[in-house]
Parts: structure tokens; C-alpha cells; sequence
């Protein structure tokens, strides 16, 4: 009897969810009128490109070529021009003896998006996050520096696409 309810319960919650526009946050989707993305970078297959890319086939949202859909004009295709991003440090804390010991990464992405039939807009946005810093294990916090820094251009793809869903179905 008990098996009974729960099952009602968990029906009449995914129900209330699905009725209210709720969605799983990595299920994103564009638009009917946007059939596919074209990327590109001033920094020619710069990291976040590629990040951008492959986020994009992990949302199964088509790609077409930049080059292609400038030359020929594609009127179903989304284009996003990437700018040089930006990665900068600012100290938050020192150890007694003067050497840093805490920092806040400050990763910033700008970036341009055109619709077909709309003017260009363009975006920016900052992702931050803390890093200490021990001088004992400089090999090993270089790396974990580059770990920190290539989630945040994951994250930051990942809101590209979550802001280009929002922007084309506000047109």
C-alpha cells in the first residue's frame, strides 16, 4: 500500500514539474527557427572554441562551418563570434612570511551573437573562483591551475549555450 503511494507521489511530482517549464539544466535545446551554430574565435581554435564545440555536440545542437555560413548566408543559422578571453589573478590572502597564499581567478568570456534577421549582440560575463597557492608543490598546483581553468571554460561554454537558448526564444 505504501508502494502504492510513493509511486503516486513521485508521478504527481514529475507532473507539477513538467507543467510548470521546469528542465533539467543540462537538457538544453534552441528554438524551432534556430537550425544549427556556427562558432568562431578571433584567436583561431583558441580552447574555449573547441570547449564550445564539444559542449555543443554533447547537447546534440547541429554546427555548421563559420566560413561556409558567412559566404553563403544561411538564414537558419546562429552566429557566435568568440573574443580573446581572459583569465586574471587577484590576491586575497598571504602566509606570515609574505608569499601568496590565496588567489581569486577572474575568468572572463565576451562574446558576440547574431541571429538571422537581428542585429548582433553582444555579451559578457566573468566566472570567478579561489585558488591557493602553496610554493612548497609548484608542480602540482600549476597543474591543478590549469585543471581550475579548463572548468571554468567548460562552465563557461555551458553558458553560452544556456544564454543563446534564452536570447532565441525571446525573439
Amino acid at each position: 500500500m505504501i508502494r502504492i503511494y510513493s509511486f503516486i507521489f513521485v508521478i504527481a511530482a514529475c507532473l507539477s514539474l513538467a507543467g510548470c517549464g521546469f528542465h533539467l539544466r543540462g537538457s538544453q535545446t534552441l528554438p524551432a527557427n534556430v537550425k544549427a551554430v556556427a562558432v568562431n574565435a578571433a584567436a583561431p581554435h583558441s580552447r574555449l572554441q573547441r570547449s564550445l564545440e564539444d559542449r555543443l555536440d554533447v547537447y546534440q545542437i547541429p554546427q555548421k562551418a563559420y566560413q561556409t555560413v558567412k559566404a553563403k548566408g544561411h538564414n537558419d543559422t546562429v552566429l557566435i563570434k568568440l573574443m580573446p578571453e581572459t583569465v586574471e589573478r587577484r590576491l586575497l590572502s598571504v602566509f606570515s612570511t609574505g608569499q601568496v597564499a590565496e588567489y581569486e581567478l577572474i575568468y572572463g568570456v565576451s562574446y558576440q551573437v547574431t541571429f538571422p534577421g537581428h542585429d548582433p549582440i553582444q555579451a559578457y560575463f566573468e566566472i570567478m573562483r579561489d585558488y591557493q597557492d602553496d610554493p612548497d608543490r609548484v608542480l602540482a598546483k600549476s597543474r591543478e591551475l590549469d585543471l581550475v581553468v579548463s572548468e571554468m571554460r567548460n562552465e563557461a561554454a555551458d553558458r553560452i549555450i544556456r544564454r543563446l537558448a534564452l536570447q532565441a526564444s525571446e525573439l
